[in-house]
């Protein structure tokens, strides 16, 4: 258990100063240290919070405190592993509860790196939610240079290996796409007040969070355009491949079409064939063959079908 109080930094602090202190509180817990301590805080939760079937991100209003859920990607890993959290709030602080360090990880970044002029929970709230999002725009770029480079790599034909793990990347889009779907409908919610926990000209915390989750978000829906248009390039591709192997098979079916018929002519039995009993028979055949071919050479790369 770790106890802060949102001063001009997070001050840590023990339980019972949060008690004696008039300022608002952040308490990290676990699921087990919640379940033995929540009548301490003594907030109005009619839907008990449990962290073990988190889902989604959302908000849920009680009659005297809000209970969420945050259901955060793991973007550096690019897994289906999510770091799943709960928290409860009302106008005196705010209870967040985990079941490993990444909760403790975020309040203790803010506790280092923020600074405030004018302290409030709206703050504190809005530096962790911003806390949980802070990885995503590098992660994106990154994500961004590697299409580029599919791209470039797809114009040179190599394009083996890329319609999977497009794939890959367009779902693993397709989830952060919902993730921040989620996070602006909690930014509303948190913005709609509706308890009256938060004051009035703090909420614009809330609405800057949502359009910064908003514009994540557009960046995403870019990017998986971005990749329909690589999968239709890998079909343009693999169509200019099939079309150069049907264009090589036509030439060679076309040079030695003539071939052919000059064999089975002069495979024929008959007594009277032209040149059948000439010494030069053999040799101006073999002459007649190696021209058609040259001339058909000739004539295909004129036409730049070769």
């Amino acid at each position: 258990m770790k106890f802060y109080l949102i001063k001009e930094k997070l001050e840590e602090c023990t339980m019972d100063d949060i008690k004696e202190s008039s300022v608002p509180y952040v308490a990290v817990l676990n699921s087990k240290e919640y379940a033995e301590n929540k009548d301490y805080f003594n907030m109005g939760v009619d839907i008990d919070l449990d962290i073990r079937h988190i889902r989604d991100t959302k908000v849920v209003v009680n009659y005297d405190a809000l209970t969420g859920t945050l259901n955060v990607p793991d973007n550096f890993s690019f897994s289906d592993d999510k770091f799943k959290l709960g928290f409860v709030l009302d106008e005196t602080g705010i209870v967040l509860v985990d079941e490993d360090n990444y909760t403790e990880n975020l309040v203790d970044n803010i506790r280092l790196s923020r600074k405030w002029r004018l302290p409030s929970l709206e703050r504190f709230l809005y530096d962790f939610l911003e806390e949980t999002i802070r990885p995503d725009p590098v992660v994106l770029e990154n994500v961004s240079g590697d299409l580029d480079q599919i791209e470039q790599d797809i114009m040179k034909g190599k394009i083996e290996t890329y319609p999977v793990q497009l794939n890959d990347i367009r779902s693993w889009l397709l989830d952060l796409h919902m993730h921040y779907e989620h996070l602006i409908d909690l930014s509303k919610e948190l913005e709609e007040n509706e308890n009256g926990f938060f004051q009035e000209e703090n909420l614009r915390y809330f609405r800057l969070f949502g359009d910064r989750v908003m514009r994540l978000q557009d960046t995403v829906g870019s990017m998986r355009d971005y990749i329909v248009q690589l999968r239709n390039l890998i079909g343009e591709q693999l169509a200019i491949k099939q079309n150069h192997i049907m264009t090589l098979l036509t030439v060679v079916t076309t040079i030695f079409m003539p071939l052919t018929v000059i064999a089975g002519w002069f495979g024929m039995n008959f007594t009277n064939m032209p040149s059948i009993n000439s010494p030069y028979g053999y040799p101006l055949t073999i002459l007649g063959s190696i021209s058609i071919v040259l001339v058909s050479l000739w004539w295909f790369r004129k036409k730049k079908w070769l």
